[in-house]
């Protein structure tokens, strides 16, 4: 029988608060077949698309990040969080469900007119991956795609993201949060 990237992932329930279904993407990264789906799944809507860097967001997103940027030859930009990042660099805000955070990348990641693939693993709300696609744009590069492992549509993050007139492709979905 054939698996699917979703029969990878593992439901870890009350973490990291009670009430929360954790959606654990270790036991799909431990499998070499199971990582091995998720890239190909994850860079087949953009076969054909010059795709000139991935970034992936912090942390699981530099795993898948790294992975992709390996299988097309590319280089890797990491998008972390603030003070994380030993050079010059640019920060970006934005609104967590109770406060704020910010995420930073180098200013010299992406040169003007690069097409850049922005992956992480799970999209919830948005905001994570709206404050890196706005980094990008800052310094001159075209989000080229954004892709995922998992979207959690209840929190409205795919919408967020269409909205700004992204591509948005996730290899699965999750119902609640």
């Amino acid at each position: 029988m054939s698996r699917s990237v979703r029969d990878y992932i593992r439901t870890i329930p009350d973490f990291p608060h009670e009430g929360i279904l954790f959606r654990d993407v270790t036991t799909l990264f431990a499998d070499a077949r199971g990582m091995r789906i998720c890239v190909d799944q994850l860079l087949d809507p953009y076969a054909g698309t010059r795709i000139d860097r991935v970034a992936g967001l912090e942390a699981r997103g530099f795993i898948l990040g790294g992975a992709i940027a390996h299988q097309l030859g590319t280089g890797f930009v990491p998008i972390r969080k603030k003070g994380k990042l030993p050079g010059p660099r640019i920060e970006e805000a934005y609104v967590l469900e109770y406060g704020e955070a910010v995420m930073e990348v180098h200013e010299d990641a992406v040169e003007p007119g690069q097409r850049i693939l922005l992956v992480d693993d799970l999209l919830a709300t948005g905001g994570t991956a709206e404050a890196g696609i706005k980094l990008i744009e800052r310094l001159g590069g075209e989000v080229a795609g954004c892709a995922f492992v998992i979207d959690l549509p209840e929190l409205g993050g795919r919408k967020r993201l269409e909205a700004l007139g992204m591509d948005v492709h996730a290899l699965t979905s999750f119902e609640g949060t």
